[in-house]
Formats: C-alpha cells, sequence, structure tokens
C-alpha cells in the first residue's frame, strides 16, 4: 500500500515533467536532450552482460570513479552502464571515462519506465551510489532477481528524519535491496533503524579517488598562469549564498597581492557568481577565457570550467571546501587531501562528517565557524609557511590512511555476479 500510494503520487505529477524539463532548460540547454531515456526510451544498447551504476550528479559520478575503474579490471568481459540524473554528472562520466562506458538517463522512477529500462539494459548487477532511494526501481529488480546494491552509503541525521516520516515505505524498499555498503558505523545504524537489511560497513570510496596522472603538471601550469609568487587561495564548489561571504572574508585580509580562484559548485551558477563580482566592482578573470598570465591588479579567477578540480587544487596554496560556510553539508575535502593542500571547512559538514572529523584530528583540515574566523585562519596559514607544509603533509598521509573501500566493494560485486553467472 505505501509503494502504491508513492506510485499515484508519481502519476499525478508526471503531466507537469515536461514542463519543469522545459523550465531548466531554459537555464541550462542540457536538460533538454536525451529527454526520451527519461521515459525508459533508449537508443545505446549494450553488447556484453552490464554492471549498472546509478549516479546522480557530479559528485557521485566522481566518488564512483576508483570503483568502476576497479570493476573493468576484474570483469573485462563485461560493460559498465552509468546513469545519471543531471546533465553535469552525464559530462563528468564522459570527462572520466569517454567511451569505456555506456551513458544515459535513469528513467523516472514509475513502473512502466523502470521496466524498459531493466528490459532493454538487462544488468546482472545494479548499483546506487549514497542515498538514494528509488522504491519502483528497486521493487522492479527484486521482481526480476536482479542484485541492487546501496553502495558508499551514507545517511545524516536529517536525511534519515525525512525518510522516518514515510517509514513503511522506506523499510519495505530498504529491506529488498540486496546489500548495502555503508560508509560508517553511524550510517549503518541509522540505515537499521529504518528497516535495512544486510547492510556492511565499508569505508568511503572517495578516499580511493586517484588524481589524474597529469594533475601536478596541470596545475603547475596553471600556477605560472596565476602566478608563481602570488599566494593563492582556492574557494572550491562553492553553493549560492557562499560567495557573498567568502568575498566578505578575502577583502578584510591583510595579505599583499592575494589571488583568489572561486568555483562555484554548479556550472549554472557560473554567469550569476560573475554578476556578483561585477556588482562589487571586483576585478575578475574568468578561467575559460585564461590564455595568458592573470594581471596583477585581478583580484578574482572565476573557475568556470568542468573537469578541473584536481587542477585547480594543485594550483592553489590554500583550499576551503564550499557548501559548508551554510548549512548546505559540505562538499568532499578528500580530493583536496589527495593533492596534499591544507584545508578550510566550515561549522556545516554533515554530508561528509565522519571524513571532516578524522581530517581535523590529523592536522590536516581545520573547521571555521564563520567569515571572521576563515579571514583570522587565512591571515595565520599564509603568514607562516612551515605550517601550511605540515597541513600538506597531514593531508596527503590522511588521505592515503583511509583507502580500501573500493576493493572491499568490488569484492562485494564479484560475489553477485558468481551466484547470476
Amino acid at each position: 500500500m505505501p509503494r502504491f500510494i508513492y506510485t499515484c503520487l508519481l502519476y499525478l505529477i508526471t503531466p507537469f515533467v515536461p514542463l519543469r524539463l522545459l523550465w531548466r532548460g531554459l537555464r541550462q540547454p542540457a536538460y533538454l536532450k536525451h529527454w526520451r531515456e527519461r521515459f525508459g526510451f533508449y537508443s545505446v544498447s549494450a553488447a556484453r552482460p552490464v554492471i549498472w551504476f546509478h549516479c546522480v550528479s557530479v559528485g557521485e559520478t566522481r566518488a564512483a570513479e576508483p570503483l568502476v575503474k576497479l570493476l573493468q579490471q576484474r570483469h573485462p568481459h563485461h560493460q559498465i552502464l552509468i546513469t545519471n540524473s543531471t546533465p553535469t554528472g552525464r559530462e563528468t562520466g564522459e570527462q572520466l571515462f569517454g567511451d569505456s562506458v555506456l551513458r544515459a538517463y535513469l528513467p523516472y522512477d514509475l513502473p512502466d519506465a523502470v521496466g524498459r529500462f531493466l528490459r532493454h539494459f538487462k544488468p546482472e548487477i545494479g548499483m546506487l551510489m549514497e542515498t538514494e532511494l528509488w522504491f519502483n526501481l528497486i521493487a522492479a529488480c527484486k521482481k526480476q532477481q536482479t542484485p541492487l546494491l546501496l553502495v558508499n552509503a551514507r545517511l545524516s541525521q536529517k536525511s534519515a528524519h525525512g525518510y522516518a516520516q514515510v517509514s513503511k515505505l522506506t523499510a519495505q524498499g530498504l529491506a529488498s535491496l540486496s546489500a548495502i555498503a555503508a560508509q560508517t558505523d553511524i550510517d549503518a545504524e541509522r540505515l537499521q533503524s529504518l528497516g535495512a537489511t544486510n547492510v556492511q560497513v565499508m569505508g568511503n570510496i572517495k578516499f580511493d579517488v586517484n588524481p589524474p596522472a597529469d594533475a601536478i603538471e596541470k596545475g603547475l601550469q596553471l600556477r605560472d598562469l596565476l602566478g608563481k609568487h602570488r599566494p593563492v587561495f582556492l574557494a572550491a564548489s562553492t553553493r549560492d549564498g557562499e560567495e557573498t561571504l567568502i568575498l566578505d572574508a578575502v577583502t578584510a585580509l591583510q595579505i599583499p597581492n592575494l589571488l583568489t580562484v572561486i568555483v562555484p559548485r554548479h556550472p549554472q551558477r557560473f554567469d550569476e557568481v560573475a554578476q556578483l563580482l561585477k556588482k562589487r566592482d571586483i576585478h575578475f578573470q574568468r578561467r575559460s577565457l585564461l590564455n595568458a598570465d592573470v594581471s596583477l591588479t585581478t583580484q578574482v579567477v572565476l573557475g568556470d570550467s568542468m573537469g578541473e578540480m584536481f587542477t585547480y587544487y594543485a594550483a592553489c596554496d590554500v583550499a576551503f571546501i564550499g557548501g559548508s560556510l551554510l548549512p548546505l553539508g559540505g562538499q568532499n575535502l578528500i580530493e583536496a587531501c589527495a593533492m596534499s593542500k591544507p584545508v578550510l571547512v566550515g561549522p556545516h559538514t554533515f554530508n561528509f562528517a565522519l571524513a571532516s572529523e578524522q581530517a581535523i584530528a590529523a592536522k590536516a583540515a581545520w573547521r571555521v565557524k564563520n567569515t571572521d574566523d576563515l579571514v583570522m585562519a587565512l591571515q595565520r596559514l599564509f603568514a607562516d609557511s612551515e605550517l601550511r607544509q605540515s597541513m600538506s603533509w597531514a593531508a596527503l598521509h590522511f588521505s592515503q590512511s583511509a583507502s580500501g573501500a573500493a576493493e572491499r566493494v568490488a569484492d562485494l560485486v564479484a560475489d553477485y555476479l558468481s551466484v547470476a553467472q
């Protein structure tokens, strides 16, 4: 009955879905491409048995990278299919994997659309990354005896409370999953309290993300453009409202020739942030137009490019991880640590709670409470090169010490594939 009501509600809003796609397409035209896939109609097909990942957007796609590549090595006779919900997630998959994987949109969670998806691709196993629960999809996989795993699973207290409001539906969905690979003990406990079974703690796959082989070289090239001798502060993956706070902080700093690089989390906000910089009369240059050395009068470089986050980290002296100054849960700090950079995070890191606390305990990261705190932290770090170096080494050691989750999940996948074969 709970899933029946859920499905009825989905069908009620379905007539409005094309309007929403059109509205989003006005801001981001890529939403208007491949729209038939969102209803379960596909032109791409698999020639080999399919191992399927669902990665909602950019963060989940990047997180899946080490596991995808490991499974490609272990199961060369299988085809990897990555489904996304957003165009930026799909573009990220193309950047990371090229033509070595199939890409498609996961259909809306309607029984007929989900059925078409499963009949078309016939996956031998499926994996939902992090916290995505699609109840009709889960039920369809169970009915067709397709193993479906929730991997790198995390569940914040806020999300757990939300799922608890539909407790019967959530319990039914979680219990129908074949297995759950949770990031931490706390995530496992929250999932089990909502009705999950067969939960194992396997760690965070994001710790297994390896920087691209040319990341350091590209970072040095970018640093040459930014200025070898200028102090460079990176505000990475910033969210709506944070850029104003960061600009307030850097304006108050007493650091000669400081250059701030701001990389908004969502590409559709690049122009919005550019307008903010113009409004505040801040001299800035866009990364996408950067083909010569940055002028000494430039105060900010707007990181309006895709797929260069490791390059940005390699080119900076100190990195602040966005989504954490405001109550948005924070973004992934592990990539910055893997590039051996001192890391600053705000007070709101519930999306990466354990990783943030572990990084702080390892002296790889500092937590700042507000804008004033950010000013003091940056002032101190840029005044003390030995402190920055100490945090850099601690960050690299921290990122290397917690790896192995991808191997554990790959072993779990192998168990289900062997049963299927």
